[in-house]
């Protein structure tokens, strides 16, 4: 009988449930691509910078992050294809907006921090 309690059997259960997360990541992409891209509307990925645009994504993350003294939401927008962090300033939150939550919204892209960012947009919440 071989043995299961040796350092290469815990490497390998290791390795198993890693690929399982990764497949399950995957997988979770391709449903939110497949939730949020209709045809013609704008990727997080395709969507070029400094330019107007509207965008369909699920909220990953929320959190208050301080700016220059000013209170700021941040929250992550995933579309399957990138994710964009939105910010609101001078907001300390915003009722309806929380993780899970479908929301368009329209803007600019810029770049702060090496990610890719959208100032104050306007915002609709997807029921």
């Amino acid at each position: 009988m071989p043995d299961t309690t040796g350092p290469a059997s815990h490497r390998s259960r290791l390795r198993r449930s890693l690929s399982r997360w990764a497949d399950s990541e995957d997988q979770h992409a391709r449903d939110l691509r497949k939730t949020h891209q209709a045809d013609g509307e704008t990727t997080v990925a395709g969507a070029p910078d400094r330019e107007r645009v509207r965008l369909r994504g699920t909220v990953k993350t929320v959190t208050l992050r301080p700016r220059g003294g000013v209170p700021a939401l941040e929250a992550e927008l995933d579309d399957g294809s990138g994710v964009l962090l939105v910010v609101w300033l001078g907001r300390r939150r915003i009722a309806g907006v929380g993780p899970g939550r479908a929301m368009y919204v329209e803007g600019r892209i810029g770049s702060a921090g090496g990610h890719r960012v959208m100032f104050n947009p306007r915002y609709e919440l997807i029921p």
